[in-house]
């Protein structure tokens, strides 16, 4: 397995927020088998916490493995954090995120090219309801409505790493999740075009009653 590199920038500023700052108590602390996430990887286990010495100085690091790309990253425990390492959702966070997933897609009258960024930047950014959000606002990949590649590797991005976690989560595998989650986004827009259809009836039959309204007529007006 693979071991990403630390690059100096990450030793120096991981030594550096080390010795220039009190030790704080974390009160979550990561610890050897949690499941965790990370921004750009998704999810991935801790195998070990430990000391290594690299580029001269003594650094206690985070190991976490990502089975599905064989690789390992060793992220500085004075970094964590800040590079957006965090323990899986709570329940009623991914329940928060299907809640999204089963929404109205937001329309856009962006570029795709600006679009796209965007949608990179809230997967990349780890954040469990922003890759909700993409998949929701990207979900005409999954119905067979002719999506461009770019559109569909997007989807296919955001949708396996919301599985990732919603697998960790509910306890169940990733094949398993996906569907659960292509199943909430058809239902999600199965939904909303059902209420589509019903204001769209009621706007028909406002109109129609009020072209079978009668006419008053100036002979019939009170003198």
């Amino acid at each position: 397995m693979a071991a990403a590199e630390i690059t100096k920038a990450m030793v120096s500023a991981a030594y550096g927020a080390t010795a220039a700052q009190p030790k704080q108590q974390d009160d979550d602390p990561f610890r050897k088998g949690d499941f965790v996430v990370y921004p750009t990887h998704g999810v991935g286990k801790i195998d070990k916490i430990g000391s290594e010495e690299i580029g001269g100085h003594k650094l206690d690091l985070i190991y976490i493995s990502f089975d599905e790309n064989k690789m390992t990253l060793r992220v500085p425990v004075a970094q964590a954090r800040v590079t957006g390492l965090r323990k899986l959702a709570t329940p009623e966070a991914m329940a928060q995120a299907m809640t999204i997933l089963a929404g109205r897609p937001k329309v856009s009258r962006l570029m795709w090219a600006k679009r796209a960024q965007e949608f990179q930047a809230k997967i990349n950014s780890g954040d469990l309801k922003m890759v909700a959000e993409v998949c929701r606002d990207l979900q005409s990949a999954a119905n067979g409505s002719a999506p461009s590649y770019s559109q569909r590797n997007l989807f296919e991005l955001a949708i396996d790493r919301l599985a990732g976690e919603f697998a960790g989560v509910v306890g169940t595998d990733k094949a398993d999740a996906i569907v659960k989650l292509t199943q909430k986004l058809v239902d999600g827009r199965t939904a909303d075009t059902a209420r589509s259809d019903q204001r769209a009836d009621r706007v028909r039959e406002e109109a129609e009653a009020k072209s079978s309204e009668p006419a008053v007529s100036l002979a019939d007006a009170p003198v």
